[in-house]
Order: C-alpha cells, then sequence, then structure tokens
C-alpha cells in the first residue's frame, strides 16, 4: 500500500480542522479518530464554549468551516476586564480597532458538527473512525502505524505523523515524549445563565482571590460561566441548590448583568499547565492540546492551536509545492521556528494572569489595580493587547489574513 504523506491522530476540533486546511493540497491523508462519528454529544446547555478569536474566525472562514458555525456564534464586542475588591478596570471596544467584533463565542459541539461532514466531503482524505492508535515506530523515511478498528488491526505508513489527539496524547506516550505538567489546584466550573439585564456583545473576565470568572455572551440572551475555584471548594459548589450557588455566583460577579437565573447544570474541569518543550520530533509533529495546555483565562488555548494549525498547514502546503518530503527534518524545522515563539509566549502570558491574580500580596495588589486602571487610559497600549488576544501579534498564518495557503489554491471564503 502506498504511504501516506501524513497520518493525522485525532480528529477533533484541532486535528478535524488540519484535515480540512489542508484537503486542496494533493497531500494523501488519513485521519485516525478514537470516537465513532454515530457517538453524538448529547446538546445541552452544559456544554463548553470556546471564546473564538477574531483571527481565528478567519482561519475557519478560509477553510470553509465557519458558514456551518455562523448561526451559532455570538459576537463580543467589548470586553470588560476588573478585580474583584478594586477600582481597575479595563474595556476593550470593537469600534477601536475597526473590525466587527473583538471574537465569536461558539460551542464546541458546533465547531465539532460543522468538521465531520465537511471531512466526508473532501476528497484525498481517508477517515479511520472508530480507530484508535496501539503502536508507532519511526522506520527511516516512513513511520509505522498500527491501528485498531473495526476491521482488526491495521498498519498504516507515512512520511509524517501530526499528534492532535489531546492533552493525554497517545502519540506522545507511544514516542515517550516527556512532559511539563503543573496542576494549578484549581477546577474550573462550567455553567450557562440567563441574566435579566442583559447586555449583548460584552464579555467579562473578573480576577477574584480564587481565580478569574469569565461570563462570556451566547445566543438567546445566555452567558456562559467559567467560574476558576480551589479544587478544595468544587465539590461544595457542585453541590450546592441552584438558589444558593446562584447567589454565591452574584457575590463574585456582582449585578453589571442584572440579577442572574440559572439555565444549566453544572459541570467541573481540573486546570493544569502542560507544555511539550519540543513539539517536533523526528517525522513527528505535535500542535494544540498535545503540545500545549493552558489554563483558560483569556480563552487562548484552542485560538493557539488554530494557529499551530493554519502556521503547520502553510508550511506543508508550501513544502508539496516545492516537492518536499512534508517529514523532512528542514520542514518541521521551520514550523518550530514559526510557532515556538508564539507557543512560548502564550503559555507563559496566560500562566502568568493565572497565579498574579491570586496572589494576596498587598503591594502586588496595588500594582493589579494600577496595571488596569493605566491599561485602560493609554489607548495604544490596550490596542496592542487587543491585537494580541485578537491573534494578530507576531508573523500571522496566510490563513488567518483571509489569503489562501499558496499559488494555485483558493482559500474558501464564507460570504
Amino acid at each position: 500500500m502506498q504511504p501516506y504523506d501524513l497520518v493525522i491522530v485525532g480528529g477533533g476540533l484541532i486535528g478535524g480542522s488540519l484535515a480540512c486546511a489542508l484537503a486542496d493540497t494533493g497531500l494523501r491523508i488519513a485521519l485516525v479518530e478514537a470516537v465513532a462519528a454515530d457517538a453524538a454529544l448529547q446538546p445541552s446547555y452544559d456544554e463548553r464554549v470556546i471564546a473564538l478569536s477574531w483571527g481565528s474566525r478567519r482561519i475557519l472562514e478560509a477553510i470553509g468551516l465557519w458558514g456551518a458555525v455562523a448561526p451559532e456564534a455570538e459576537p463580543i464586542r467589548r470586553i470588560h476586564v476588573s478585580e474583584r475588591g478594586q477600582c481597575g478596570i479595563t474595556r476593550l471596544d470593537q469600534a477601536e480597532l475597526g473590525v466587527d467584533a473583538l471574537g465569536y463565542v461558539v460551542p464546541a459541539r458546533a465547531l465539532g458538527a460543522a468538521i465531520r461532514p465537511t471531512l466526508d466531503g473532501l476528497p484525498g482524505i481517508d477517515l479511520l473512525c472508530p480507530a484508535r492508535l496501539v503502536g508507532l515506530r519511526v522506520q527511516g523515511d516512513l513511520v509505522a502505524l498500527q491501528v485498531e478498528g473495526h476491521d482488526g488491526l491495521i498498519e498504516l505508513r507515512s512520511r509524517l505523523v501530526v499528534a492532535a489527539d489531546g492533552g493525554d496524547s497517545a502519540v506522545r506516550r507511544a514516542q515517550g515524549i516527556t512532559v511539563e505538567e503543573q496542576p494549578y489546584g484549581h477546577d474550573a466550573i462550567i455553567t450557562t445563565i440567563t441574566p435579566d439585564r442583559p447586555r449583548p456583545g460584552w464579555a467579562f473576565e473578573r480576577f477574584t482571590d480564587t481565580g478569574p470568572l469569565a461570563m462570556l455572551p451566547m445566543t438567546a440572551g445566555r452567558w456562559s460561566v467559567v467560574w476558576t475555584c480551589r479544587e478544595q471548594e468544587t465539590a461544595g459548589l457542585l453541590a450546592l441548590p441552584d438558589d444558593a450557588f446562584l447567589a454565591r455566583l452574584q457575590g463574585r460577579f456582582g449585578y453589571r448583568l442584572g440579577r442572574l437565573g440559572l439555565a444549566a447544570p453544572r459541570r467541573a474541569y481540573p486546570l493544569k499547565l502542560l507544555l511539550t518543550r519540543e513539539t517536533i520530533h523526528p517525522r513527528l509533529v505535535l500542535i494544540g492540546n498535545a503540545a500545549h495546555t493552558l489554563h483558560p483565562v483569556a480563552g487562548q488555548g484552542f485560538n493557539l492551536g488554530l494557529r499551530d494549525v493554519a502556521a503547520l498547514a502553510e508550511v506543508l502546503a508550501e513544502a508539496a509545492t516545492r516537492g518536499e518530503d512534508p517529514g523532512a527534518p528542514a520542514v518541521l524545522a521551520a514550523y518550530r521556528q514559526w510557532r515556538g515563539p508564539d507557543q512560548q509566549t502564550t503559555a507563559a502570558l496566560t500562566d502568568t494572569l493565572a497565579r498574579l491574580f491570586v496572589n494576596p500580596w498587598l503591594p502586588l495588589r496595588l500594582a493589579r489595580n494600577l496595571g488596569l486602571l493605566g491599561l485602560d487610559l493609554l489607548p495604544p497600549a490596550r490596542r496592542s493587547v487587543a491585537r494580541r488576544f485578537m491573534g494578530q501579534g507576531g508573523r500571522t498564518p496566510r490563513l488567518a489574513r483571509g489569503l489562501p495557503l499558496g499559488a494555485g489554491r483558493t482559500a474558501r471564503l464564507e460570504p
């Protein structure tokens, strides 16, 4: 059997997006996904949402996914940042940046529902689903993968393997790739609320002594809540009656949206920082959560992974145009050189924010307060911060600028 140009392990939001991005490059691709296509997630209010940056929207437009996602995407037009018990605030506004939105809030389910049917209609992509990776070894200029599916154990050969299989990556384990893992000792409680004084387009990031509390606007007058709490407090908060939970939440957030009503069950997820310092290995590249799992503060995790997708797609498309081996050391080194600074800077930024605002030391609290006030009063600094969180900092991939991957290819922009 002819080897694949690349095998993507993990057909979720990141791996599926990469396959869509590479569909027109002429590369022969296999996508290995463990979860069956008919194993539908139950659509409900308790699902997690993605705070999609402006740049990420451009990427989804370019790879043909935005049209299906847009009906469930709520624009973020203004962001209000504050610290509980302090007077310092910072406000970011889309009008100041000359864009129609700073970002969008999208249910992860909606993006997943857009990816799978798109993949089914793409030529040159073999979807192995459900199938799981059970072994992997590099053999010269090829990688041999053992994959178990409906038809038993099969072997695939590929010139490149892309690990997009999440924080508990099977590819990473199979290759013995080490990671730096730092639990935060905090959990994120996720729910959805309906306020009685909604402010459409407003997102709130409120720092508290237990961690950040994010309120993200959704469609139909709902807001997604991401409440960071100490892990020893989680069980108690989940067990509270709805009225008592809302009272605790109201006390943390205040009344900027009026009185809060609960619209969903509560779920909790442990928070940790996970980093792979070497995201490339012989014939292998790690992207998304397989390479970096971040604290949810400022909503950077998925956007960072989608920038990985756009950059890797561009590097591989250019290599294909030149007739180069997609797994060649020089090709992978070009990807690492491009993505390394953004990955390291974003991980450091989110880690610093997560730790900085829970430190009770009085001089640091005063400095934080002055920092928020200063940022609000200095438009150039405010615009610089906003552009960073919009995915416009550093070298921007072509897809994030609405451009095709390369000569002879057309970005599939939505109207």
